[in-house]
């Protein structure tokens, strides 16, 4: 048992990379070959416990669901700026360009969800434990002037490192106002943990010691960890024709601070750093109909970023002597519109096929793109085809193959805080550009047991 609980831990708290800004656009095998769509189409526990917890008034029966996945992201980091001699570290006067590929490799995705309902009962119950949220990349230094943005510091940041999960658990309640509308309520708890090499919430030490230009610039951090409380609130409507209509809203998920040790590259300790970053509200509404072989599922969601501590701020933090520090006070994220779509097939005999599409528009601006080259993970289009088969009466196995892709670079200047100006508010540098762009694939595997069958 020990070990069981050791290996769940590992598997949940492990990052998990998402497709829209830092969301997960779907949770397990049935609701990501959806697209993500559940809002108003709860085919599956899963999907519908992350997406309107009033939908799963649908389920009669006590129901188990776990998945695992295989991720894998191939994120390119490029810029064009200064080259600089090697000898003097003075800028030589021409212009470089490079492209860092990412080495991080495959990453677990995990989920879990059990339902509570029976049919003669109003009342349906539902718990969950989902990795909804994460970043992470792996950018090594590159050798000198070869990529501007990962020469060894200060000529740039040298080895850039990021890892960010986000875990949630919920408590789910629906309740049957009609036998045609649900209402529902979940509390969630949240764990989040992050680690950044170097770490831009830190101010940098601009006077390293002599002999060692690189050791005292910006510092690594260790890993730290928070907790965070919210809920969502769902309406389902089911009616006797086969459309199905849903919306919830899901409140910002409230952390404390991220409480950073920071150590320079030669070992010193650096200054303590503390942020704040939550995760945003997000307003969904679905469409669904279901008739003969055919359910299909159409949902959008407004992601609130903008009103999110960790992610509206932007720009560089300001001293006690009124000049900027060098730290990053947040991401700058704008808004973003996410639209699911979702077709199942059940015409073939114990095997029902699923095709889903995902669109999510890019929150991050083209001028704040240096501010998350740690964060890279915005897929616009991703493409995911999934089945089902029965191994039992009450045993299903569930399946997925997702493929996204950036639809291009997001690429802007490189900033320097010491080039703001009232014209130049972030300091941008003439003449250069820092850019990332991905593409993302994953096999998931899962299985849904109804103790009921």
């Amino acid at each position: 048992m020990r070990n069981l609980l050791r290996l769940v831990v590992v598997l949940f708290t492990t990052a998990t990379f998402a497709q829209a800004g830092h969301i997960m656009q779907g949770v397990g095998a049935v609701n990501m070959s959806m697209g993500g769509a559940s809002t108003a189409q709860p085919l599956d526990i899963s999907g519908t416990l992350q997406w309107n917890p009033a939908a799963i008034s649908v389920f009669d029966s006590k129901m188990l669901d776990f998945n695992i996945g295989l991720f894998f992201s191939s994120p390119e980091l490029s810029s064009t700026g200064f080259e600089f001699d090697g000898a003097t570290g003075q800028p030589t006067g021409n212009m470089i360009s490079g492209v860092t590929e990412d080495d991080r490799g495959i990453s677990p995705m995990p989920a879990f969800a059990m339902v509570w309902g029976k049919e003669d009962s109003k009342h349906t119950f539902g718990a969950s434990v989902f990795g909804i949220s994460g970043f992470g990349v792996t950018f090594p230094e590159q050798e000198f002037n070869t990529n501007p943005i990962n020469n060894m510091q200060p000529f740039g940041f040298g080895h850039v490192e990021s890892d960010y999960m986000l875990l949630q658990i919920g408590f789910a309640w629906a309740y049957e106002l009609s036998e045609t509308f649900s209402i529902g309520v979940q509390p969630t708890v949240n764990y989040a943990a992050l680690e950044l090499a170097p770490s831009p919430l830190s101010a940098p030490d601009f006077t390293p010691p002599a002999g060692a230009p690189g050791d005292q610039m910006y510092p690594n951090s260790d890993k730290a960890s928070a907790i965070g409380f919210g809920a969502q609130f769902g309406l389902f409507y089911n009616s006797p024709s086969g459309f199905k209509l849903g919306a919830s809203y899901k409140t910002a998920q409230s952390f404390g601070d991220l409480e950073f040790k920071n150590t320079y590259l030669n070992g010193d300790a650096a200054p303590d750093t503390a942020f704040n970053m939550d995760y945003p509200a997000i307003l969904s509404f679905g469409l669904g109909y279901s008739k003969g072989d055919i359910d299909f599922a159409l949902d959008y969601r407004m992601v609130d970023y903008e009103n999110t501590d960790g992610f509206a701020e932007s720009g560089w933090a300001i001293g006690d002597n009124g000049f900027p520090t060098g730290a990053v006070k947040g991401f700058g994220y704008k808004n973003i519109n996410i639209v699911s779509v979702g077709l199942q097939y059940k015409g073939i005999e114990k095997l029902p096929l699923r095709f889903g599409y995902t669109y999510s528009s890019n929150p991050i601006e083209d001028e704040l793109a240096f501010f998350s080259i740690p964060a890279t993970a915005v897929i616009e289009n991703a493409f995911q085809f999934g089945f089902s088969y029965p191994l039992s009466d009450s045993l299903m196995l569930n399946g997925v193959y997702h493929y996204g892709t950036s639809d291009g670079k997001t690429e802007g200047p490189m900033l320097n805080p010491n080039y703001i100006s009232p014209t130049n508010p972030y300091g941008a540098i003439d003449n250069t550009k820092v850019g990332y762009e991905m593409t993302t694939s994953m096999i998931m595997f899962g299985i849904s047991y109804n103790f009921n069958k």
